[in-house]
């Protein structure tokens, strides 16, 4: 059953579940306010009914959800007779009555104010986007190609001019010597490349702004992409990695940790005092993309300091000594904590929990001085000349290969293809078989060394343990493959996963899920979970980790992007919605929704996604159920095989280059970087058109036993890691055109990803910072959901955003950093949205600007406060 998912108005009961919250006349009670009564009308007319009851719950009398409220939210901002309703005032106030007491309340200094006949107006009028020219937009782009190219030819010299030397040395030890010395030699050039550039560029960064596609930019732009295909990102969570970004001009002091692989760019804005600890996923970048601007600003941190998972630091933010910051939170430009205070929430607000659950162990200057020599010893006397070595051993040892590189050496077609064809098979076998291999066997045994509960200092053995065990099973690729099927809940037991006793659905997990540890995860009986969960079972100070157990309930069902902590205080039958805040206080919820950040409680679940339950039990869920895993494992196989042919088509591209090497030199290694880059792009692309039928997605509600959701989670598949390489560049405006997304021109995407392409609209002129998300669908249970989202022409969509299906954001808006647009928001033209979920901003001050700053009040988006 599919069913169009923006016709809301046939999913509302008329007469409600209890026949109570539809009336024909007025309910008997108190008199209604002037606002009673008109917001009365306004839902009226949203769900098609004649009168509402001022006492009936939206949701459990009413039927309504929360698309159909997102609607009369947005039909009451456009009146000027009505203050102005969030999707959390609905939320916390679900009835006609209570809901106009709260916004009249809200109004109330306002109350001897003459009525507005019109809508508000802002006192300041936005400044009109200047948009660059179509000149610069080539220009830029022209530039930004050449630089790829030229980095291409330099990495192509000398990688055929080392491999030469290399293969010029006589017996093993020579060639092992070889492989050392140019490896580490090649590693130490790789690293220190960013920081030459950005010294000679950029000298030190000022807080400043200027446009995108311009020269400054241009300059900003080399210097950030060396940093991201910077061999340095290995170090994460090691003291080196400190040490680099010092030498990059960042002011950090003794004793801090940095989990995070989001590496900071305009480093000389960035100071973090000694003894900070910084969680993974955290985004501290100290620059921002704003109306078709980079502004960049300061972000300090004072000492001790403790930066909760996936966070926010906007620019021009601090902390004080001893401040903490939560899980999934941020702190908007201007926003400062003072010494000692713990803040939570987007963008964040006063708390008591204390995030600081470890105690501190000794880890003094010589422990981290010895683990990061002899972190860097191991890669250059181990892994590099393996690396190097090994490579020479395939070219040399394999007859096949070794003839391709004599200089007199003809390659026929038949002998490409058959060689290119065994190549690609043993490649891509091995690392299937043997990779899910040692993921199922070598966490288990590391796990003897690292015992749940025991506090450890960093920097021993036991923590290069756990950081090994958590890269190794948060490797991507099973969880892709397995991800959105039955067969996801085996690989998870199989690295580890306590699954309990479970019911299974055939989407309990999606594609990305992550941990510190896979063995001290439990999730209960009965629970989904949509995609983009990371499971915090690791707490740590700057001196100390420790392994705990995380659980979550049974019956739950957990939507994207959700940081789950050890001690959730969530239990059975919960509903968690999209980048909510999982509390670590109060009592444990049960039996209810939890909303935003911080997170307050909503409905379980609502009529219209209680619709499909009939499927999900007896023979029909059976049947169904079965259908779907045989349809996964037709998917499953089908996108093996297109991964299979991607390598396959890099196999007969690396073999014809080796072949032409003999006979060209040179360039044709530089070629071949530019032509794997263009051909894995083309030909993703042309997969996704061709699983589409060349035609566009239809918005949907429909069961996840509907065949049209197993189409849809089958192009959820098709790998996108690639596209990243394009941030910031006009060439993903038009890999995103080509793959169907309905964009503008002169988009500005520095990091943006898009779920369902051919169901978004962007207008000319947007700009999508790094991190943000626009998702045209929503999974709750059993329902899936999908509608059209279109973002008007000079908006803003903040770092780490996240807009979902349904909404339209009106020209010249702007979306605040980490904040949780929900489905079937309006936002109105040049207003700013911000938090979790996301509501109107305040019109504030903006902190003063820098030399060379033009930033318009009216647009800025966060405010220049101290949290409080």
């Amino acid at each position: 059953m599919v069913e169009q998912s923006s016709e809301v108005h046939p999913e509302i009961d008329r007469e409600g579940p209890e026949g109570g919250a539809v009336t024909r006349c007025d309910s008997p009670g108190p008199a209604r306010t002037d606002t009673e009564t008109r917001l009365a009308e306004v839902l009226a007319g949203v769900v098609g009914v004649e009168s509402i009851s001022p006492d009936g719950d939206f949701f459990a009398d009413l039927g309504a959800n929360s698309l159909v409220m997102a609607q009369f939210c947005a039909r009451v901002r456009k009146r000027g007779d009505l203050p102005s309703p969030s999707m959390k005032d609905v939320y916390q106030h679900p009835t006609l009555r209570s809901l106009a007491t709260a916004l009249d309340r809200s109004a109330q200094p306002l109350a001897d104010a003459p009525a507005p006949v019109a809508p508000l107006v802002r006192a300041t009028p936005p400044e009109p986007v200047k948009r660059a020219s179509r000149a610069s937009h080539v220009l830029c782009g022209t530039f930004q190609t050449l630089c790829f190219l030229g980095y291409s030819l330099v990495a192509g010299f000398s990688t055929a001019a080392g491999y030469e030397w290399v293969a010029a040395g006589s017996g093993l030890w020579d060639i092992y010597l070889r492989s050392l010395l140019f490896g580490g030699a090649g590693f130490l050039v790789l690293c220190a490349i960013p920081v030459v550039a950005k010294w000679v560029l950029i000298g030190r960064w000022k807080s400043t702004e200027f446009p995108v596609w311009s020269a400054a930019y241009l300059r900003f732009w080399v210097v950030k992409s060396l940093l991201h295909a910077n061999p340095m990102l290995l170090f994460v969570g090691n003291p080196l990695y400190v040490l680099y970004l010092r030498a990059l001009g960042a002011r950090i002091g003794k004793g801090v940790t940095i989990l995070s692989h989001s590496m900071p760019v305009c480093t000389d804005l960035v100071t973090i005092g000694s003894g900070t600890i910084v969680r993974k996923d955290t985004f501290l970048l100290g620059y921002r993309a704003h109306t078709g601007r980079i502004q960049t600003g300061r972000i300090t941190l004072g000492r001790d300091v403790y930066i909760g998972e996936k966070t926010i630091l906007d620019i021009d933010t601090s902390m004080g000594d001893g401040a903490q910051l939560g899980h999934s939170s941020s702190l908007h430009r201007g926003q400062s904590v003072p010494d000692g205070e713990h803040r939570h929430g987007s963008p964040a607000q006063a708390t008591e929990v204390d995030y600081l659950r470890v105690a501190p162990a000794p880890c003094g200057a010589l422990r981290r001085t010895w683990f990061g020599c002899a972190s860097l010893l191991q890669l250059i006397l181990l892994y590099i000349p393996l690396g190097v070595g090994g490579m020479y051993m395939l070219f040399t040892e394999v007859p096949a290969i070794r003839k391709r590189l004599e200089p007199t050496a003809a390659l026929t077609l038949s002998e490409l293809a058959w060689d290119s064809l065994i190549l690609s098979l043993v490649l891509f076998a091995g690392f299937v078989v043997l990779g899910f291999a040692a993921l199922c066997t070598l966490p288990r045994l590391l796990s003897l060394v690292v015992r749940p509960d025991r506090v450890y200092p960093l920097y021993g053995f036991q923590y290069a343990v756990h950081r090994a065990t958590a890269r190794m099973t948060n490797v991507k690729f099973f969880a892709w493959l397995f991800g959105d099927s039955s067969y996801i809940v085996n690989y998870l037991r199989a690295i580890g996963y306590d699954l309990s006793h479970v019911e299974q659905t055939g989407s309990n997990f999606g594609t990305e899920v992550q941990h510190e540890s896979p063995l001290l995860v439990t999730v209960g009986s009965g629970t989904m979970v949509a995609d983009g969960l990371s499971v915090i079972n690791a707490d740590y100070s700057a001196t100390s980790f420790r392994l705990s157990r995380a659980t979550i309930g049974a019956h739950n069902f957990l939507g994207n992007n959700i940081a789950y902590p050890i001690g959730g205080r969530t239990g059975e039958n919960c509903l968690l919605a999209t980048k909510v805040m999982v509390p670590l206080d109060g009592e444990v919820r049960e039996g209810v929704g939890l909303l935003g950040s911080p997170c307050f409680e909503i409905p379980r679940t609502v009529e219209r996604d209680a619709r499909f339950d009939h499927l999900r039990s007896g023979d029909v869920l059976r049947r169904r159920l079965a259908a779907k895993n045989r349809y996964n494992l037709r998917s499953m196989a089908l996108m093996l095989f297109v991964r299979w042919l991607h390598v396959l088509a890099l196999t007969v591209l690396a073999l014809a280059t080796v072949n032409l090497y003999g006979m060209v030199g040179h360039f044709v290694i530089a070629g071949y970087m530019a032509l794997t880059l263009l051909l894995s792009t083309l030909y993703y692309i042309v997969v996704e058109r061709c699983l589409l039928s060349f035609r566009g997605l239809r918005p949907m509600l429909c069961s996840i036993y509907d065949p049209s959701f197993w189409k849809q989670e089958r192009l959820w598949k098709i790998p996108d890691q690639h596209l990243n390489i394009f941030n910031g560049t006009p060439y993903k405006t038009l890999i995103w055109r080509l793959m169907g997304v309905h964009i503008g021109r002169g988009v500005f995407d520095d990091g943006a990803y898009i779920t369902e392409r051919t169901l978004t609209a962007i207008g000319d002129g947007a700009t999508l910072n790094a991190g943000c998300k626009i998702q045209c669908h929503s999974q709750e249970d059993g329902t899936f959901k999908s509608a059209v989202t279109r973002i008007g022409a000079d908006c803003t969509l903040g770092v780490a955003a996240h807009v979902h299906y349904g909404v339209k954001v009106g020209d010249g808006a702007v979306l605040a950093p980490d904040s949780f647009l929900m489905k079937g928001e309006e936002v109105p033209p040049h207003a700013r949205w911000g938090g979790n979920p996301a509501a109107d901003l305040p019109e504030t001050a903006v902190p003063p600007a820098g030399p060379g700053r033009r930033t318009p009040p009216s647009l800025d988006n966060a405010a220049a406060t101290t949290v409080s």
